[in-house]
């Protein structure tokens, strides 16, 4: 089976066009190729498949084998796979959007804030949350495809990500887990952030993350639209306003093509 290597800021994937040749993947199939020692080594799995509704279906699964419903660095890497204008399915709903050949800007849909779509495990304000992990309070949640809880403070770099985030992550508040996200304010319309993502852990980028933490600052009118957000492995511009669709501009990068057995990993 032919596979492509790709990134979108660090992200990297690894990604199988399934349309003409259809693939059973497993959690435990991802995992395997996931695996940075023994297989191929991605944060995640991309399966491209036919839809009967757009260009085509993208489907994700973590590391960890999980399938989840979005991540935007991938369906940029998708955008520039297929070309031109296309729209893609997702579990989380249609994206569509135009590649220019080094990355792709897309339309993300709305973000949703009730307590009960995030999902929470009960009622609360999801832009300014009663709750609180150590030194990490008053988060915002926002479901962009994904759940997102976000956190504003004075140094992003401060946090301990790694010790916190799968805390955070795996509370019982939040029935499905959630990706964290820790943003610092650096201009009207500038972010810096890190991302503990759902099912892979500490993240050089999260398109998904970026929207969020992008919509939940403007909610709180701490910057202004369009919004640049700058992860450990670079910059995402994001454009939002009240009752609005999110768009999300960045790179992506095709780096190399492959192929695997996949009986060898049955």
């Amino acid at each position: 089976m032919a596979f492509h290597k790709m990134h979108g800021l660090g992200n990297d994937f690894v990604v199988i066009d399934a349309r003409a040749h259809p693939v059973d993947m497993t959690p435990a199939l991802a995992r395997a190729l996931a695996n940075r020692k023994t297989g191929i080594g991605c944060d995640q799995l991309i399966l491209v498949e036919r839809s009967d509704r757009a260009d085509a279906a993208m489907r994700i699964f973590n590391a960890d084998g999980g399938e989840v419903e979005a991540c935007g660095n991938a369906a940029r890497c998708v955008a520039l796979l297929l070309g031109g204008e296309p729209v893609i399915d997702t579990h989380a709903g249609l994206i569509s959007g135009s590649s220019d050949g080094a990355g792709a800007t897309l339309d993300m849909g709305e973000p949703r804030f009730g307590w009960d779509v995030i999902p929470l495990d009960h009622a609360m304000d999801t832009a300014d949350m009663p709750v609180a992990w150590e030194d990490l309070d008053h988060p915002a949640a926002v479901n962009v495809g994904n759940p997102h809880i976000i956190f504003f403070v004075a140094d992003s770099d401060a946090i301990d990500l790694e010790t916190i985030g799968p805390i955070i992550e795996t509370d019982p508040l939040f029935p499905e887990r959630i990706n964290v996200n820790v943003a610092t304010v650096t201009d009207s319309n500038a972010l810096k952030l890190h991302v503990w993502e759902r099912g892979t852990g500490l993240t050089r980028a999260c398109g998904t993350g970026a929207c969020a933490t992008a919509v939940a600052a403007l909610r709180r009118k701490l910057v202004a639209s369009p919004v640049t957000v700058t992860l450990p492995g670079g910059d995402l511009i994001i454009e939002w306003a009240e009752g609005a669709s999110i768009r999300m501009t960045g790179p992506a990068a095709h780096v190399f093509d492959g192929e695997i057995d996949l009986e060898a990993f049955a």
